[in-house]
């Protein structure tokens, strides 16, 4: 298992916008598990939707990549201070049940496709064993560009 100081270390993401809270499983380079303990205090429920709390489907798609980005840094580390990592595409997304406070998001992601910096993903997100939403994602690593001055 990966807490959150190790994943902080993993990843450039951090409040409000860090959207998991630990590691499961890993089988690098193939496989991850992620988990993302949904609560009614996080910032996105208090305008999606005032009454009636959803998380957002585009923030579970963002969450799998975040433990995508896990898997990505321990098979290969890279500094984030030099590189970045981006989306290139997002392909057959299915939303298929909404999340809400309480619901413990399991977000597994594995390997399709590996280059030297680009990954291409096949994940899932899970609630009490229920598909919640899945997913095909690329991502490229890249040098950051320098700035002038």
């Amino acid at each position: 298992m990966i807490g959150i100081r190790e994943i902080l270390g993993l990843v450039p993401h951090r409040y409000p916008f860090l959207l998991f809270d630990r590691i499961e499983e890993l089988d690098v380079p193939k496989r991850i598990v992620g988990l993302k303990n949904v609560t009614v205090n996080e910032p996105f429920f208090q305008g999606h939707f005032p009454g009636d709390p959803v998380m957002p489907g585009v923030l579970i798609v963002e969450a799998m990549a975040q433990v995508g980005v896990v898997l990505a840094h321990k098979a290969e580390p890279f500094d984030f201070l030099k590189k970045s990592i981006y989306f290139l595409s997002i392909e057959k997304a299915k939303f298929r049940k909404p999340v809400i406070p309480g619901d413990a998001l399991r977000i597994e992601l594995v390997t399709l496709q590996r280059r030297p910096t680009i990954w291409r993903f096949r994940g899932e997100a899970t609630v009490a064993g229920q598909r919640v939403a899945e997913a095909e994602l690329v991502a490229m690593i890249s040098d950051k560009p320098r700035s002038e001055g």
